[in-house]
This record gives structure tokens, C-alpha cells and sequence, in this order.
């Protein structure tokens, strides 16, 4: 072991256990990195150094006074927390100057299970304003750049989560998915980014997403990691809107990346789904490969016709709409937002009462008909990004908002359909541009079927083992 940040969070949760490692080391060594890389790198807004600190040593209090049996699993282990969820005591901004000094008193109920499963928060990660983008450049703090190059941007809306990770800032990181919030950052930063089953992980306290496009998942380095995070926390909250079939007793999200997935059926496409639009030769190109290490580990690849269309794309627009307007704002605010946001919100407020019932019954349709469509395959392959990054600023445009989303459609036109029709999917880091910046491929699973995506993507990971040499030059 070179430093303790080369280990997984699960491996620093065993190091933590064996007494190889303590809490506060852990913790230190964290804060140093942040403290070195933070600045330049923007991965987080606030930084909770005390906090970390005084759990740390509650954890290392436990270790010595409870039965080891009954120790959370994750005891010791740090994890950022994306800025729009709620930790009670510490700022949360939800990625909005307006909401700079916003302190919560509440935490979201992933939050309270991390912290039940021994999670150590090490502060709070770079969003774009309420989590809209899918670049991460708000006003509230500098931009999240890529720590494989920080002229590219980490992507977003989880931007500064995935920058954590991929520069060795915490073993892993919360993000929330509600067009690939997860996934596209995930692509961008080279790392495991899971967009879980709609109802897996709740939204609660608070009323959250009730269209059922939005929902927290894990950035991590290894698909084992992910299992682990997903284990933690998915425990439905009472009165949850939606819920997920459960694991049959005594299975796990972990056992599932140990076992083997047999043969499988995989689907693909790279025709992309919400924009015409060609996706880069090199995405492409990792695409391809994918499709042939699939096929070599003995699985039926089939191509098939990409779903969706104009009015399946048209709905989920007038829903990400009405999502932006209902964010509630302090008066006189509404000038003070981006103007992205501002622009989504004045449209979203056009949209009526039986227009937004239209948009949410056409994307049940479009669920129904993906599902039948998909039903012959285990898991479906394609692209997670159309091309591997872009800089930052470049899909921005302040002049022209209505230009700044479609250039974020032509960026990421695949991710969203797995938040339209409530699937779990998966973004694997397996391939490199020729710029050397990560390149990922997405897995699209049937509805509450994590176990069998898990199982199929540590395959993946087993065969193209992604971390081995392939750091950025701020690892070390």
C-alpha cells in the first residue's frame, strides 16, 4: 500500500477493523489532500474538518468499547455528500448564491443511514445550481474541473463528487441522477457512477422528486464499493411514494458483484436517444470494444433499434421544467438565479396543470413500452456520453439558455432514459480517449434488477480492471 487513499472504501473499512488504520488517520489524510487540491480542482464547497474529526473519534471510541459484531459495517470510512443533500448543521447551498448561508436542521434520510452504517462526512461536494446541468459551474463556488485535466470540466450535476474520488479527496462520494447526474460525471472523472431502480434509495424527508426522475446513487472506484454504498442505504423511509422489489432475505448488493452472472443476453445501440446527433469516433471506438470483451466473456450480444422519440423527449422536458419552477425561492430571488435556471423556470410555469399530467402519463407509456421491448435482454449496452469531455464553459451559455440545453442534450443523450423509465444503469470507466481523458459505457438493467447489473459489471471490472496504472496525475 502506497497511501491510504490507494484503498477502496470497503478495504479502508477492513483496515479500519483489523486496527491497521484508524478513523483519524483516515481523516487527516483526507483533509491534508483537500487542503492541497481542493482550490484548483473544485470538488468541494464546504469542508467539514471538525465534524470529520470528532466522529472519527466516536468511531474510534466504538471500536474500543462495542462487541465487534455489532460494529456498522462502514465504521471509520469518509464519504462526501453532494450539496444538495441534507446534512443538519452544515451549509447547504444546493449549488445557488441565493441559498449561500442556507444552514438545514435535518439530515436527508441517505444521510442518516451513511452516518448509521459508520460513514464519516467529510464535507459538501460542487453542484450546479439545484442540481439542473450537467456541467458544474455555479455561481456559489469555482468550477469542478476534471483532475484528469482541468481544462475539462468533471460534467455534473454531481461534478464535484466525482472530482473527490477521481482525485483521491474521499474513497467515494453521494450524487443524485436525475438525467445522469450521477452517470455523466461518473464518465467524465473515470470512475463507477449507479443510477438505482426508481423507489431503491428514498428521497425523504422531505417531498424530493415526486415525477420519479431524480434519485441518490454512489460515485465510486470499483463496482464492489457501489454494491456496498447501495447496501447501506437502501432502506425505505415510511410513507416513501415509490418502492423498488427488495432483495430476496439474507442476499446482498455485494454477495451479487462475487457471483457469477452466467450467460447473459445483452442488447445494444449507439444511436442516440433524445438529440440526432453523432457520437465521437473515440466513444465509438470504447463502445465497440465493450461489445467484443462482453461477447468474450461468453455473453449473446444483439443489436437493436434505440427507443424513445420526439415525444417521449418533448414530455421529459416540460417535467425537468415544471421541477425547475417548483423549487421554492425567497421573494425577490428570481433574478438572482443563473440564467439557465431562470429560463427553466419561466418555462416551466407556462406549462399547465394537464399539460404536466400529459408529460408524466407519456413517460409511463414510454416506461411500458421500454420494458416490453426490453424484456428479451438482462441488460442493455451503449455509450454513456456522445463525446469523453468538454471544457469548461463550452456548454454554457449565459446570452442564449435555450442554446445551453440543447448543447447539454448533444453532450448526453443517453442518460436520461433510464431516470424516464425508472431502470437502473451503470457507467463503467473502461476506456481512454487518445487526450487520455476517461471514457465510459453505460449498462441499462431490468426494473429492480441491481443485483444482476452489479454482477455483470465487476465482471467487467475483473477482466478490464480499470484503477490498474490509470490515475491522474494528482493520485500521487
Amino acid at each position: 500500500m502506497a497511501e491510504l487513499h490507494d484503498l477502496s472504501a470497503l478495504e479502508q473499512a477492513d483496515a479500519v477493523r483489523r486496527r491497521d488504520v484508524s478513523p483519524s488517520e483516515l481523516v487527516e489524510h483526507y483533509l491534508r489532500r483537500i487542503e492541497a487540491w481542493n482550490e484548483r480542482l473544485g470538488a468541494y464547497v464546504t469542508v467539514t474538518a471538525e465534524l470529520a474529526l470528532r466522529e472519527a473519534r466516536r468511531c474510534e471510541e466504538l471500536l474500543r468499547t462495542r462487541d465487534p459484531e455489532r460494529l456498522p459495517p462502514l465504521l471509520g470510512v469518509p464519504i462526501a455528500i453532494k450539496d444538495l443533500t441534507d446534512v443538519a448543521g452544515v451549509r447547504g447551498t444546493l449549488g445557488s448564491a441565493v441559498f449561500a448561508d442556507r444552514v438545514p436542521s435535518e439530515d436527508a434520510y441517505v444521510v442518516q443511514l451513511l452516518r448509521a452504517a459508520g460513514t464519516i462526512i467529510l464535507g459538501k461536494t460542487n453542484t450546479p445550481e439545484f442540481g439542473l446541468p450537467c456541467y458544474t459551474e455555479p455561481d456559489v463556488a469555482p468550477p469542478a474541473r476534471s483532475p484528469w485535466n482541468p481544462r475539462y470540466s468533471a460534467g455534473g450535476s454531481s461534478g464535484g463528487s466525482a472530482v473527490a474520488v477521481a482525485a483521491g479527496l474521499a474513497p467515494w462520494a453521494q450524487g443524485n441522477d436525475g438525467g445522469g447526474s450521477v452517470r455523466i460525471p461518473a464518465a467524465v472523472c473515470g470512475l463507477v457512477g449507479l443510477k438505482v431502480t426508481r423507489g431503491r434509495v428514498s428521497n425523504g424527508p422531505g417531498p424530493g422528486d415526486v415525477s420519479g426522475l431524480a434519485w441518490h446513487g454512489p460515485l465510486t472506484r470499483t463496482v464492489r464499493d457501489a454494491a456496498a454504498w447501495l447496501d447501506a442505504v437502501a432502506t425505505p423511509m415510511p410513507g416513501d411514494p415509490y418502492g423498488a422489489p427488495p432483495l430476496p432475505p439474507g442476499e446482498t448488493f455485494v454477495a451479487a458483484t462475487q457471483r457469477d452472472p452466467g450467460r447473459l443476453r445483452i442488447a445494444r445501440f449507439a444511436t442516440p436517444v433524445i438529440v440526432e446527433e453523432e457520437i465521437d469516433p473515440e466513444c465509438r471506438a470504447v463502445y465497440e470494444a465493450a461489445s467484443t470483451l462482453l461477447a468474450d466473456l461468453g455473453h449473446e450480444i444483439v443489436d437493436i433499434a434505440g427507443p424513445g422519440g420526439p415525444p417521449l423527449v418533448a414530455a421529459f422536458e416540460k417535467v425537468w421544467a415544471v421541477l425547475a419552477a417548483s423549487s421554492p425561492l425567497p421573494r425577490g430571488a428570481e433574478q438572482r438565479v443563473r440564467p439557465l435556471t431562470r429560463w427553466l423556470r419561466e418555462r416551466g410555469r407556462r406549462i399547465s396543470g394537464p399539460e404536466y399530467a400529459a408529460a408524466i402519463a407519456t413517460l409511463m407509456l414510454g416506461t411500458r413500452e421500454v420494458a416490453r421491448a426490453w424484456e428479451p435482454y438482462d441488460a442493455v449496452l451503449t455509450p454513456t456520453l456522445a463525446y469523453p469531455a468538454a471544457e469548461v464553459g463550452a456548454l454554457r451559455d449565459d446570452a442564449d439558455p435555450a442554446a445551453d440545453f440543447e448543447n447539454q442534450k448533444r453532450f448526453t443523450p443517453f442518460t436520461s432514459l433510464a431516470n424516464m423509465t425508472g431502470q437502473p444503469a451503470i457507467t463503467l470507466p473502461v476506456g481512454l480517449s487518445s487526450t487520455g481523458l476517461p471514457v465510459g459505457v453505460m449498462l441499462t438493467g431490468r426494473f429492480g434488477d441491481e443485483a444482476t447489473l452489479l454482477a455483470l459489471a465487476a465482471q467487467v471490472e475483473s477482466t478490464a480492471p480499470w484503477n490498474a496504472g490509470r490515475q491522474p496525475a494528482c493520485w500521487s
